[in-house]
């Protein structure tokens, strides 16, 4: 497909899902969009391989056409997008990412069900068949995922984590999150039935469930229950008014619409003690402070900086809520690189990754990688690069202060 086929579509400005088709119409690669116009539109930019990498550019020159469904909420394309993910597996969405990194909704098979996130890698360990009651995903994106269920928490509270009848209520029934499981306050029937109304919603009966939770209400109100009917109202009032304002603020740090996000590494010691790392991020040629991160090194000791890069990498990419690189820069050559990229293998993601090699004065000699890359980043690699280390020298200065001040 190009541009000219794009203007042809008549997409709306809404959420939704889309569908990219080949030549029989079968279907490529699947997304989800706050506005199913603009998003489709991103894909026929001239820098597309820059900014969404080769498989997403091959899907797109393979296309004959897109077609879209349209949701009430981003809230419900989110969910949508994750369930025909699983029906179609397009082989554009398995290019992309592994289906062992994408994230999973898991309802455990308990007394009181437990309402918990999974990486896919960790579900057939964590809550084989026998233990769960209901999963859905692939979810592409964690911290969209975990934006999402916030936002269905205050509609549905469920629990996760407390222990039923502990006697206390957890922090997140103090402040709503939590039905009151820990603290005895509500009945095994009526808990499961807010886990029925939940995997209703999950499965796109929003229409079922606010003509069933319409009735209840009048049912409650009719019998005088006054407080049952006034919580169903609640919950009625969640599902008509989803207030998904943070998904669609959540969705541009993940891929804004033409931006390159990049993150820089360095290690940084003395003789191998007080070993540090750091993370810096370059996003749109920028740097985005409030996104860098220190690591203190826990598992190596003694002057291994490839082995300190391997830990902070691998720590890294635990934190599914942080906004994945488009490209990974490390600080020195062959060995480095080849460092991170055991760590993306190891963890199913596929990012470019660029060395920046020193000279003897450390100033940058030479940039190692994917050449198309290197041209079109070269000032964002090396900002990225002279940040980090200024930001790995400065880490590690405090680190060395604190522990010979006098206690």
């Amino acid at each position: 497909m190009t541009l000219t086929d794009f203007k042809k579509l008549k997409l709306p400005d809404e959420p939704g899902v889309y569908f990219f088709r080949g030549r029989s119409k079968e279907i490529l690669y699947i997304g989800k969009a706050t506005s199913l116009r603009d998003r489709v539109k991103s894909y026929f930019s001239p820098d597309l391989i820059f900014t969404r990498g080769p498989v997403i550019e091959k899907i797109v020159s393979e296309a004959k056409t897109v077609t879209f469904l349209i949701a009430d909420s981003v809230l419900e394309a989110l969910i949508l997008e994750a369930k025909l993910i699983k029906k179609h597996q397009p082989k554009g969405n398995s290019m992309q990412k592994d289906d062992k990194s994408y994230n999973y909704v898991v309802i455990t098979k308990e007394k009181f069900p437990r309402v918990l996130l999974s990486r896919g890698k960790d579900v057939p360990r964590d809550f084989p068949p026998k233990n769960r009651l209901y999963i859905i995903g692939p979810f592409p994106e964690g911290s969209l995922l975990k934006a999402g269920m916030r936002i269905i928490r205050k509609i549905f509270p469920f629990r996760d984590t407390c222990v039923p009848g502990q006697g206390r209520p957890c922090f997140n029934r103090q402040i709503g999150l939590c039905p009151g499981v820990c603290s005895g306050e509500i009945s095994e029937a009526l808990y499961k039935k807010t886990i029925r109304n939940l995997i209703l919603f999950f499965e796109g009966g929003k229409r079922t469930l606010i003509g069933d939770l319409s009735k209840e209400m009048k049912t409650y109100a009719k019998a005088r229950e006054f407080e049952k009917a006034n919580e169903t109202k609640r919950t009625l009032f969640g599902l008509e008014h989803i207030q998904d304002i943070a998904l669609i603020k959540e969705e541009p740090s993940l891929h804004k619409e033409g931006s390159f996000r990049i993150e820089a590494y360095d290690i940084a010691h003395m003789g191998g003690k007080e070993m540090t790392g750091v993370m810096v991020v370059i996003e749109d040629g920028k740097a985005k402070k409030t996104d860098y991160r220190k690591f203190r090194i826990r598992t190596i000791s003694g002057s291994d900086d490839t082995g300190a890069l391997k830990e902070v990498l691998s720590r890294r990419f635990r934190h599914e809520e942080w906004p994945l690189p488009d490209l990974i820069v490390v600080d020195g050559g062959v060995a480095q690189r080849n460092a991170a990229d055991r760590v993306l293998e190891k963890e199913k993601f596929k990012i470019p990754v660029i060395s920046v090699v020193k000279d003897e004065r450390h100033k940058p000699r030479d940039i190692e990688g994917e050449e198309a890359l290197v041209r079109t980043h070269r000032r964002g690699i090396l900002l990225g690069n002279a940040e980090a280390h200024r930001f790995a020298i400065s880490y590690h200065k405090k680190l060395r202060r604190r522990k010979f001040l006098p206690g």
